[in-house]
């Protein structure tokens, strides 16, 4: 695969290493020479010089080879914006780093579909960890398109679950009342303030987004 990198940060440095060691194609953008110039002579890969936000920087990417686009720099601003340019210029899928969460119903309103939080990420490691529970990596378990979305019911949307004509290949898994989890059941019935967890197929994704305002929805493949 040809996976392109925006930013010399640890977290994309080791990513990169990862995947050259496994003989994956790498190339990182960076705006600071110096950085480049600091983790060139470790790094087996090409680097561009430039800000991936610029789509005359991106277009030397040679957008339509790539496989994936990371866009990890430390600016939330410029993942965003490198992000939309990444998926109109021609990447195949786009990963967006932000650190702050609220800009998280701003990613779902532009179609992002692949964002990653660090800090909540490993918050809910450590919390797991604290619980005694084993934690397992949803990559690996949704494939073929599925995709998590969730949504808070509002005063209107007091239904039971099986009333809420949901698109083909969608089913209610639980929901979240007052911080308590719940398993759903056909005959559940929602309240105001519950947060929905849905299990879909990515070609519904828009369709649910225009009927609700997901509240931090994580589409994971």
């Amino acid at each position: 695969m040809r996976i392109v990198f925006s930013g010399v940060t640890p977290t994309a440095v080791k990513a990169a290493q990862m995947m050259i060691e496994e003989g994956h194609e790498v190339v990182i953008i960076e705006w600071n020479k110096e950085r480049i110039d600091e983790i060139s002579e470790d790094l087996d890969c090409s680097f561009l010089h430039g800000n991936a936000g610029e789509p005359a920087v991106l277009q030397q990417a040679a957008p339509d080879e790539c496989d994936f686009i990371f866009c990890l720099t430390d600016n939330d601003h410029t993942n965003i914006i490198t992000s939309l340019l990444g998926r109109s210029m021609g990447f195949k899928k786009t990963v967006t780093c932000i650190h702050d969460e609220d800009l998280l119903p701003l990613c779902d309103e532009l179609g992002l579909e692949n964002v990653i939080v660090p800090d909540r990420t490993v918050s809910q490691y450590l919390d797991n960890w604290v619980k005694g529970l084993d934690t397992v990596e949803l990559s690996t378990l949704l494939r073929g398109g599925a995709r998590f979305f969730s949504f808070v019911a509002e005063e209107d949307e007091k239904d039971k679950v099986d009333e809420l004509q949901l698109p083909d290949k969608s089913k209610v898994l639980y929901y979240y009342r007052n911080d308590e989890f719940f398993f759903a059941e056909d005959d559940t019935t929602l309240q105001e303030g519950d947060e929905v967890v849905i299990l879909t197929s990515s070609e519904h994704l828009k369709e649910l987004r225009e009927r609700w305002h997901p509240k931090g929805a994580e589409n994971i493949e």
